[in-house]
Order: C-alpha cells, then structure tokens, then sequence
C-alpha cells in the first residue's frame, strides 16, 4: 500500500499527518504507526495523527504516541493538525474539531495556531512537584540550571517509579523572569526528551500560577524547539478560556509504501 502523508512540527515537536477522511489508514496497526514515526527505519516523528471526517464539527483527531498507541491529547499536535486542515482545504482561519479529550476551537492565521485547551479544575501540589491534567497527565517539577540537566534520566525514574505502567510526562521548569520559564520535558509513548510538548507546558503555565511564581495570566515558555504562549483566566471553578499559542510548520510532503 502506497501512503500519502505531510510531516509537520510546532517548535520542534513533529508529527506525520495523514488525510484518513477515506478510512483507509490501518489504524489499528502499531506496527506500522510505530515503524513510519521511527527516525532510522520510517519518515521519523514525535507521534502520528489522522485528520477524519467527524459528524458534528469541522474534523477529528487521532493521535499515535511513537510507540504506535493510541494517546491523550497532544497540543502541539492539535495545533499542527489545524494546519493540516488549513492546506487541506478542510477549514479557513477558525475551527471547531474533535479530539480524545472533547472539542477544541482554534484560529489559524500565518502559520500561528490559538487552540483552545480545556479546562482545568485542579492543579494538584505535592512536595516538591506539581499535577495537573490539561489532555495528557503532566508532572511539573522546578529545577535549577536546566540546561545542564538530565532530563532523560531523571525524567524515566519518575515517569516509571512515581506513575507506574501509565505513565505522565515530566516537566522541567525554571523560571526566567515574572511571567516566563524555560521547560524541558520527557515524554512517555516517545520515552524521551522532546523539543517541546504543548500540553506541558500548558501544564506548567497553570503549576506556576498556582504556586504563585507568576501573577500573570500570560506565560511565554521557552521550550528546546522555540517559544510557545499559554493564556488563561481564573475562576472558582479552576482554569479557564485556556489557549496554548504558537507557530505550526509545514514540513514536507511525501509517499512512503507500507
């Protein structure tokens, strides 16, 4: 089978894309999600989503961890994918799709992508860490001299020891100034460091508001792949009106045989 398929990435955290509205992807193949996501043996990527047909909003979502499973929301994903609908054709500048965590909305404009996350009600604190849920599970840990730091060791150890078999991503943070961080994350389903993760460092804008490090409901997150934004509002009820902002790049266009 000869397979169409876009490569995308947003600040470094790249994905294949593939036009499913056909059905004909072999979705429940791990083996072949898995091979084409494999930088060695197949086109290389972060993870694979498919664009599909959905009966009530512009398109659905389905999202392949690098280990060719099935997983939680990815941002940065999200975000590539509006693009994807964008050059598709599928949409114009605004959008409404469906993902595995509920409906996102989201504008695109110049290859800057607003996308709606939803919201959050609690950003859990512990000692020494915080949780929060934004799509995916997200640990959020403060460090100093991030760039030095190790994060595939240290982000293995508590993704398994702390989480077990389900996992979390591991989010590194230190902050640069009132209303900016740098973060570094380890991935499960990549079981690595990626460039950037959106539902991180949505994660970890709403961790440091609630610790208080910033007051700000504006955060830039310098993240290894560039910069991304995350906005906000506060209530009673939690986080809100949540959106992660960036840049959302397309790659190249190829066929591969499968």
């Amino acid at each position: 089978m000869e397979l169409t398929f876009y490569k995308y990435q947003g600040t470094g955290n790249d994905f294949v894309m593939i036009d499913n509205r056909t059905k004909t992807f072999p979705k429940n193949n791990t083996d072949i999600i898995a091979k084409l996501c494999h930088r060695n043996f197949g086109v290389g990527a972060d993870g694979l989503i498919l664009l599909e047909n959905d009966d009530t909003t512009d398109f659905r979502m389905v999202y392949y961890n690098a280990d060719g499973n099935e997983s939680t929301m990815c941002g940065n994903g999200g975000r590539c994918i509006v693009a994807f609908a964008n050059k598709l054709g599928v949409i114009n500048q605004k959008t409404t799709f469906t993902a595995i965590d509920g409906l996102h909305f989201a504008e695109f404009d110049n290859n800057i992508v607003k996308l709606q996350m939803i919201d959050v009600e609690t950003v859990d604190l512990h000692e020494g860490y915080a949780f929060a849920n934004t799509g995916s599970p997200h640990h959020v840990e403060l460090v100093e001299n991030i760039d030095k730091f190790d994060v595939f060791t240290n982000g293995r150890n508590i993704r398994n020891s702390v989480y077990g078999k389900a996992g979390s991503n591991i989010n590194f943070v230190e902050q640069t100034n009132t209303d900016s961080f740098r973060v570094r994350t380890y991935e499960r389903g990549v079981e690595d460091e990626t460039l950037a993760c959106g539902t991180g460092v949505t994660a970890v804008a709403l961790a440091m508001h609630k610790l208080e490090k910033t007051k700000n409901n504006s955060v830039a997150l310098q993240v290894e792949g560039g910069e991304l934004s995350v906005t906000f509002d506060v209530n009673e009820s939690g986080y809100n009106n949540i959106h992660l902002i960036g840049p959302a790049t397309f790659v190249f266009k190829g066929t591969i045989t499968i």
